[in-house]
């Protein structure tokens, strides 16, 4: 199943992005709470509407996970790597469950209106598990490895590990911008290899790739035409 790709932008703008959220989320939460808007400043409801920021920007930091899991690039001598955070899935899962305590507190210590309550946490709580069933939940370990001689990759459940002296056809598939979007190889034997930089959501690094790949792959690249997709 293809993964949500989603743009990285500086850290800056997604601090201030996120901050907006809460702010705006936690001033609309006061309709949860059973107390006219006029009496909030009069109520003891402002921890419980902060409460309820803060699930909305945990709900979005699970999903817009590429704030706190950026993928890591490491470069040792000849090699390079592009890996997701090991522990990725896990810590998720840990933070996704401050979602239901959260409204679980809050249901027994204010006084609520069940509707919209009902309806603020199953937003929060269900938003989390369809984004990462549509997304891909097994992206958690994916990398890429580009070495000399080798090419090692995980997307998904796909595995393969490539000695490039069994590769003979070695092509880009690039779009209309010249933009690398996937690395088809054919080996000796005829299988087909293709490693499709989209999904493993490397788009932040396709001039690294590109630059990696001019420089120690281009002896395969000459015998070989590259291909485009629209």
């Amino acid at each position: 199943m293809r993964k949500l790709i989603r743009p990285t932008y500086p850290k800056e703008f997604s601090i201030g992005f996120l901050l907006l959220i809460f702010i705006f989320s936690t001033f609309l939460s006061h309709q949860i709470f059973d107390v006219p808007f006029l009496e909030i400043r009069n109520s003891n409801v402002y921890p419980g509407m902060i409460l309820v920021g803060v699930a909305v920007i945990i709900m979005v930091l699970i999903i817009w996970e590429e704030f706190l899991f950026p993928i890591k690039i490491k470069e040792v001598n000849n090699e390079i790597v592009f890996r997701n955070r090991r522990n990725k899935l896990k810590t998720q899962v840990f933070i996704y469950l401050f979602i239901p305590a959260i409204f679980g507190f809050i249901y027994f210590e204010y006084e609520i209106n069940h509707i919209r309550f009902f309806l603020w946490a199953a937003v929060c709580i269900i938003a989390p598990v369809v984004e990462k069933l549509a997304s891909g939940i097994n992206n958690y370990n994916d990398f890429l490895k580009l070495a000399n001689d080798s090419i090692e990759f995980r997307n998904n459940k796909k595995v393969g590990l490539i000695k490039l002296k069994d590769v003979l056809n070695f092509n880009l598939v690039k779009d209309d911008h010249g933009v690398i979007k996937k690395i088809q190889l054919l080996k000796l034997n005829n299988e087909e290899v293709i490693i499709d930089l989209d999904e493993m959501e490397l788009e932040a690094f396709y001039d690294t790739i590109n630059s990696y790949i001019a420089s120690h792959y281009q002896h395969m690249l000459s015998k070989t035409a590259v291909s485009s997709v629209s």
